[in-house]
C-alpha cells in the first residue's frame, strides 16, 4: 500500500473546520496534511485572497495530498515536521496566520499499511518511522539497555508491566535479533501476566504506543508544535489541536491552560507584580470528544479530543 492509496479518516471532522472559523481571505497552516481532508475543507472555503501551507513529514501524505489539492492555486505543500513550522511558513513568505490545525497521531494509512510496522496485527519489518528516515523501532528494541526500554513503555504506553516486557525482549533478543511487528508482539504476550493477556485489547498495544512515540520523538514534537503554532498565530486567530491518547491531551490541555493563566500574585497582594496576564482564550471549555454516530463509525475515533485556543487581540 503506497501513497496512492493513503487514505486518512478525519475525526471531529465539523467540529475542526468550524472551531478554526475560516476567513475567506485568511492564512492557515495544516501542520499534519495526512490524506488532505481537513486542508480541503479549509480551501474550500478559501477566497482567491486566502492561502493555506500544508505540513507532513510522511513522504506518502506529501504525494497523495500534492495530488489530490494540486487544483487548488493558493495552496503550498511542504515535507517537514510541524515542529519546525516557523521555518518552513518563513521560507514561503508566511510569518503570520489565522488559523493553525494540528491532527496528531498515527493516520489510518499508516495504520493499515502492514509494510510501515505500527501495527501488531500484520507481519512487517519493525519499523515505525513517520517520516521513513532516522532511527526505526527495530533499533530500539534490539540496542536499548533493560532499563532504558522499560523506561519508555511505562513513560509512553502507561504499561504496569513495562519492567516484565523489557526483560522478555532482551531475553529473546539474545537468541536472535527481533526483526518483526509479529515477533514482538508474541514477545510481549508472553511477558506479561496471564490476567493481562485475558484483559481488553491485544497486550502488545500499550508497548507498541510506547516504541512509535518514542521513535519520532513525539511528545517533545508536540510541545514544539504547539509552541511554533502559538507564534504564528495572529492576534484572534485559532489553534486546533486533535490528540488521541491521554499523554498528548495532556500537553495539549496543560499548554493551551498556561496561555489562559492571568495573575499568579498572592491573594493578599494589593496589586500585581508578577505582570502575567491571559494571552487567549478557550474557544470550547473543555476538549471535544466525537459522537456516539462517529465512534459507531470510525472505532479509532473514540480516544480522540479537539482543543482550540484563540490568542487574544492585544498579543
Amino acid at each position: 500500500m503506497g501513497a496512492e492509496e493513503f487514505a486518512h479518516i478525519p475525526v471531529l471532522f465539523l467540529e475542526t473546520i468550524e472551531g478554526l472559523d475560516i476567513k475567506p481571505n485568511g492564512v492557515y497552516i495544516d501542520g499534519t496534511v495526512g490524506g488532505g481532508g481537513h486542508s480541503q475543507a479549509i480551501l474550500e472555503r478559501l477566497g482567491p485572497e486566502g492561502r493555506l501551507l500544508a505540513i507532513d513529514q510522511d513522504p506518502d501524505a506529501i504525494e497523495a495530498a500534492g495530488r489530490r489539492l494540486s487544483g487548488y492555486a493558493n495552496f503550498m505543500l511542504a515535507k517537514g515536521n510541524f515542529a519546525g513550522m516557523v521555518r518552513i511558513a518563513q521560507e514561503r513568505g508566511i510569518f503570520a496566520a489565522d488559523g493553525v490545525l494540528l491532527d496528531i497521531g498515527v493516520s489510518s494509512h499508516q495504520l493499515d499499511d502492514p509494510q510501515r510496522g505500527f501495527s501488531y496485527h500484520h507481519e512487517a519489518p519493525l519499523d515505525m518511522r513517520m517520516s521513513q528516515e532516522g532511527p526505526s523501532a527495530r533499533d530500539l528494541v534490539n540496542n536499548l539497555e533493560e532499563k532504558e526500554l522499560a523506561g519508555i513503555i511505562r513513560r509512553y504506553g502507561e504499561d504496569r508491566s513495562a519492567g516484565r516486557i523489557a526483560e522478555g525482549i532482551c531475553r529473546a533478543r539474545e537468541k536472535a535479533p527481533i526483526e518483526t511487528t509479529l515477533q514482538l508482539a508474541e514477545i510481549v504476550k508472553e511477558s506479561v501476566p496471564a490476567a493481562v493477556r485475558r484483559g481488553e485489547g491485544h497486550p502488545a498495544r500499550r508497548t507498541f504506543q510506547a516504541l512509535r512515540i518514542a521513535v519520532n520523538g513525539e511528545l517533545d514534537r508536540l510541545r514544539e508544535g504547539l509552541e511554533a503554532g502559538f507564534s504564528l498565530l495572529k492576534p484572534g486567530g485559532r489553534l486546533a489541536v486533535i490528540t488521541f491518547h491521554s499523554l498528548e491531551d495532556r500537553i495539549v490541555k496543560q499548554t493551551m491552560a498556561g496561555w489562559c493563566q492571568g495573575c499568579t500574585c498572592p491573594k493578599d497582594f494589593p496589586v500585581c507584580v508578577c505582570g502575567k496576564r491571559p494571552r487567549g482564550r478557550l474557544v470550547y471549555r473543555k476538549g471535544l470528544a466525537p459522537s456516539q454516530e462517529e465512534v459507531a463509525r470510525n472505532p479509532r475515533s473514540r480516544s480522540a479530543r479537539l482543543r482550540v485556543f484563540q490568542k487574544g487581540e492585544n498579543e
